[in-house]
C-alpha cells in the first residue's frame, strides 16, 4: 500500500536500463514491513536531481554511473571512507542534510574475502570509474600490489596516481600476471553480454577473476575465467553486499539477505 506516510528511496543514473536495485531493496521493504518504495530515476542532471531529493524529502538514493564523483561538490557531508575513495554511491537524507557514503568498496572486499586472501597478493583492476576508485582503494589497504588497466591511458593514469601504482594499457594486462583481476567497466553488461575487454590467453589457471556486472548473471569474461580453471566472483555478489549495507545506512535496521538475494536472483533468471 502507497500512501501519504510512504518513504521514497532511489537509484540516480544514466543509463539505468540495466539496474536491479529496485527489485533489492523493495524486497528488502516489504520483509521487514517497511512502508517505503525505491524507483529508477535516469537523469544526467545530478544538480537537479539532487535539488528534487531536498524538496520532495526523498530519504536516499543510490549514485552509479557516470555520476559517483560528480555528486561530491554537491552533498552537505560527506563521510570519511568515502571523502578518502573519492567516489560516492550512497546518499542520506538526514532532515534535510545530504550524506555521501561509499558502499561499493565494503561489498567489494566482502565479496573477495569469501573467495581469497588479500593481503601480498598481486592484483589488477581494469576501468577507471568509481567503483574502481573505491575497489582499488580499499585493495591497497589490504595490501595488495596493484596494477590498474583502462582503455583510456590519460583517465587510467589520473587513478593510478590516486591509487600509486602502476598503469598498463588493455593490450599489455597478460605481462601483468595477476592474482587477483577485478574487472569494474560496463563492458559486458545487458543488453550486449558478449562483449569482453579481456582474451582467454589475458586469464591463467588459479586466478580469482571478479566482474562487477550482475546482469548478466555470468558474464562472458566470468565464462572464460570459468573455462580457463580460474576462480570466478560474479558481480551479484558485490551488489547484494553493497546493497545490504544501503539499507542498513538507511534503515538503521539489519538487512534482510536471504528475502533480498532470493528477489534479484529471480529477477535474472
Amino acid at each position: 500500500m502507497i500512501d501519504r506516510q510512504t518513504q521514497l528511496y532511489g537509484v540516480i543514473g544514466y543509463p539505468l536500463g540495466h539496474t536491479l536495485s529496485p527489485v533489492l531493496h523493495n524486497a528488502a521493504f516489504q520483509a521487514v514491513g517497511l512502508n517505503a518504495v525505491y524507483l529508477a530515476f535516469e537523469t544526467g542532471d545530478l544538480r537537479g536531481a539532487l535539488a528534487g531529493m531536498r524538496a520532495l524529502g526523498i530519504r536516499g538514493l543510490s549514485v552509479t554511473i557516470p555520476h559517483k564523483t560528480a555528486v561530491i561538490p554537491l552533498l552537505d557531508e560527506v563521510d570519511e571512507l568515502a571523502e578518502k575513495i573519492g567516489a560516492v554511491n550512497t546518499i542520506s537524507n538526514r532532515e534535510g542534510r545530504l550524506i555521501g557514503s561509499n558502499t561499493d568498496a565494503l561489498g567489494a572486499l566482502k565479496a573477495l574475502h569469501e573467495k581469497t586472501e588479500l593481503a601480498g597478493k598481486r592484483g589488477l583492476i581494469v576501468g577507471a570509474g568509481g567503483a574502481a576508485r573505491a575497489i582499488g582503494f580499499l585493495l591497497k589497504e589490504q595490501g595488495v600490489r596493484l596494477t590498474l588497466a583502462n582503455r583510456s591511458q590519460e583517465k587510467g593514469k589520473a587513478l593510478a596516481d590516486f591509487l600509486d601504482c602502476p598503469c598498463v594499457s588493455l593490450e599489455e594486462i597478460g605481462k601483468v600476471q595477476p592474482d587477483l583481476l577485478v574487472q569494474t567497466t560496463p563492458v559486458g553488461m545487458f543488453p550486449r553480454p558478449d562483449d569482453c575487454l579481456l582474451k582467454p590467453k589475458d586469464l591463467k589457471k588459479g586466478m580469482v577473476v571478479m566482474d562487477v556486472i550482475y546482469n548478466p548473471l555470468e558474464t562472458r569474461l566470468l565464462r572464460l575465467a570459468r573455462e580457463r580453471g580460474c576462480i570466478p566472483i560474479s558481480g551479484l555478489t558485490m551488489f547484494m553486499h553493497q546493497g545490504a549495507e544501503q539499507f542498513r545506512l538507511w534503515t538503521g535496521l539489519e538487512p534482510p539477505f536471504s528475502a533480498m538475494s532470493q528477489a534479484v536472483t529471480a529477477a535474472l533468471k
